[in-house]
């Protein structure tokens, strides 16, 4: 599996997840992964931030990684998780798993960066088994006119370069959808709750369920 190497941005963004967890982010992973059971694909697991708050009717998280860095702190961020997770390479696009080998999937902050997010929730749809849910914590295109031509106009500059890949205007619920899921939740909420707005303040939480291909 070919690495996907972002090395400075994978060394601020340890720093930055932090301070998000401090801000609030660390609530919305508890409140995202609340109530899973059984095998669990986490898709862009980043430096494993999400370990912490699975609920221990989880019996296994594949933690798929990418980048070089992140990956490796996401494999010490295992070690300390209070169910069993094994850190993996991979890419969303070709997820290294059995079709419908997973009850459920996690993707939280990554559906923003993948290089083909249709591809990505495709991949997701089909490691799935019937019935297997989807938990996605994203920020998302705005609801306002005016911060959606902001959002395009940073996607279309620096942003993704300066963010790993990162762009701020895709409708994901629209995408999981699309991709053959049912979204049976979803919680719009800003992120950080206070402060300047900014093209990636708008986010959402939610829950889906695999439908038929």
């Amino acid at each position: 599996m070919a690495s996907v190497s972002h090395p400075v941005f994978a060394r601020v963004y340890e720093r930055m997840s932090a301070a998000m967890d401090r801000a609030g982010a660390a609530e919305h992973r508890h409140a995202l992964l609340a109530g899973l059971s059984g095998r669990v694909v986490e898709v862009g697991a980043g430096n494993g931030r999400m370990f912490a708050h699975y609920p221990p009717a989880v019996t296994e998280v594949v933690a798929v990684e990418p980048e070089p860095r992140l990956r490796s702190a996401a494999t010490a961020a295992a070690r300390r998780a209070p169910v069993p997770v094994r850190v993996v390479d991979g890419v969303a696009e070709h997820l290294p798993a059995a079709d419908g080998e997973f009850d459920a999937a996690v993707a939280g902050l990554v559906l923003c960066s993948v290089a083909d997010q249709r591809a990505a929730l495709a991949e997701i749809h089909r490691v799935l088994r019937p019935g297997g849910r989807l938990r996605f914590l994203e920020h998302v295109a705005a609801d306002t006119p005016g911060l959606r031509r902001a959002q395009r106009f940073a996607d279309a500059t620096l942003w993704p370069r300066l963010f790993g890949g990162c762009h701020t205007a895709r409708d994901t619920p629209a995408a999981v959808r699309a991709a053959g899921f049912t979204v049976d939740e979803l919680h719009r909420f800003r992120f950080p709750p206070t402060g300047p707005t900014s093209p990636a303040t708008p986010h959402v939480r939610g829950a889906a369920t695999r439908t038929a291909p």
